[in-house]
């Protein structure tokens, strides 16, 4: 017979250890989690993991939970301030940032309309650093077969330099296609600065697709990542998600395009639903300053390179929209100023908002103004796409359908292909675009670049694409939406949960 008592006693002596780790690994993170004042719901959410998940568990809170973001954005802070005290000392009469100041002195505006006047002193104060500015010009470009033409003849047309920044190249004939232009021009003797996050452009990254072009005179390129193991920085959460082109100082392009094949037709394949905008005037120095904000961030470069005139030459005002640029991020100064701004548009609407957007995982405080707008009488009209392409996303956002619908917020579903299209209209004259999405990666963690517009005719041109992708779309009926099968809810509801960490 074995001995049943020292078995036991092996066994007990050979598992205790491993419960006991299995506790003070989980009191650490719940420490954590309550040290650190997490939103109650992630908080829950990670402790839970923590205790369901041994090993597996705390990793990912380790890799995703743990919030090294303060420490990394308190050095993007204070890179952002070197390079504004570099900027401040340019900023004289004898030197060539004189012309970017009398921007922002003689130029600001405020709106003739009461509401966006309103709406202009809110944001005054959430953005000081970013004014509005008078005399500029936009263009509506739909999707890549619009947007792509248009970038790449300003490419071809640079004098001086050209600055890329995007969120994903393609390892495609797409991405190629840019990269190789870029390289031509580079060897021609034009400056390029290409800018990519390396967690939206993985598949190019792994397959090393920027390697040839790493050498060519005039041409540097850069990978926006806090994950470097070299460095003991293991945060893959921070994200850039900025689309921003400017050629010459003189023209840019942003938007939510990124430089894919999935954004242009090809033979059975329609593109990505998506809107881009060209712009000129002055708007352009800010969308110009912002790319060398983060290109001195993960590079160094001398600021008084980076400051030069040429990045900054003298533009003429070339038409009458009134715009200020809106970046967002999780740096202290720049921390919820896009979730802000939606939340202050919702509460200036008072007659329609149309709100595009592929991601629908808002902050509460935004799904009680949309709410709101529509309580108030408001038309308020959201557009999403049917099928997403992020599954537990789409899923999440829909379990907040109900209590929109019970306000009266009209919800449309966009028809394939998939729509990745981000918009903002409010009573036809407030617009906002740009790459942040309605959901908590864009409004607390990526750093994001929107415009917020002021002009009714730039609406009157615009609005018909929104109202096109409308037309395209299939209201949810509430109670049709109401009589879902249960198993839908449970798994939108579940998804849900996940939120906090989507």
């Amino acid at each position: 017979m074995p001995n049943l008592t020292g078995l036991n006693l092996q066994w007990i002596s050979w598992i205790l250890p491993e419960i006991l780790l299995h506790i003070l690994i989980f009191l650490l993170v719940a420490y954590h989690c309550i040290q650190t004042r997490k939103e109650p719901a992630a908080a829950v959410l990670w402790m839970f993991i923590a205790w369901s998940f041994p090993i597996f568990g705390p990793v990912l809170f380790l890799i995703f939970g743990v919030n090294r973001v303060p420490r990394r954005a308190w050095h993007k802070q204070v890179t952002d301030q070197r390079l504004r005290a570099a900027r401040q000392a340019y900023e004289n009469e004898a030197l060539p940032m004189a012309y970017w100041r009398s921007v922002h002195e003689s130029l600001a505006a405020e709106p003739q309309d009461r509401t966006a006047r309103e709406l202009n002193n809110v944001m005054n104060a959430i953005m000081p650093d970013y004014p509005l500015l008078a005399g500029n010009a936009i263009i509506p470009l739909l999707d890549g077969d619009e947007a792509f033409p248009l970038m790449m003849a300003a490419i071809r047309n640079a004098r001086k330099h050209i600055h890329v920044q995007t969120f994903i190249i393609g390892a495609d004939n797409t991405g190629r296609m840019f990269l190789d232009l870029l390289a031509e021009r580079a060897r021609s003797g034009i400056t390029v600065r290409l800018l990519y996050d390396r967690f939206g452009s993985t598949p190019a990254v792994l397959r090393q697709m920027f390697r040839p072009y790493r050498h060519i005179p005039n041409m540097q390129i850069c990978g926006w990542t806090q994950a470097n193991a070299l460095k003991r920085q293991f945060l893959v959460n921070l994200r850039n998600h900025r689309k921003i082109m400017v050629v010459d100082g003189s023209e840019a392009f942003t938007g939510g395009i990124n430089l894919h094949r999935e954004n242009i037709t090809r033979p059975e394949h329609p593109p990505i639903r998506d809107y881009h905008f060209h712009l000129t005037g002055p708007i352009v120095q800010e969308l110009q300053y912002s790319f060398l904000r983060d290109w001195y961030f993960m590079t160094n470069d001398n600021p008084e390179i980076l400051l030069q005139q040429d990045n900054f030459p003298h533009l003429e005002p070339t038409g009458s929209s009134l715009m200020r640029l809106a970046n967002s991020g999780p740096t202290p100064d720049e921390n919820g100023v896009v979730a802000d701004l939606f939340f202050e548009c919702l509460a200036s609407a008072r007659r329609q908002v149309l709100a595009v957007t592929p991601y629908f995982v808002p902050t509460q405080s935004i799904i009680h103004a949309f709410r709101s707008a529509a309580l108030r009488g408001a038309d308020v009209r959201l557009l999403l796409p049917e099928k997403n392409n992020h599954i537990y996303a789409g899923l999440a956002g829909r379990s907040l359908y109900e209590e929109l619908l019970r306000a009266g917020v009209r919800i449309f579903h966009r028809r394939p292909p998939f729509m990745h299209a981000k918009a903002f209209m409010v009573d036809d004259h407030i617009v906002m675009i740009g790459s942040a999405n309605l959901d908590i990666r864009s409004l607390q963690l990526n750093y994001e670049t929107n415009l917020l517009i002021f002009d009714r005719d730039f609406a009157d041109k615009f609005k018909p694409m929104i109202i096109n992708d409308l037309n395209a779309a299939t209201e949810i009926r509430p109670n049709e939406w109401r009589s879902r099968p249960g198993h839908r809810k449970l798994m939108e509801n579940f998804c849900h949960l996940l939120s906090p960490i989507l």
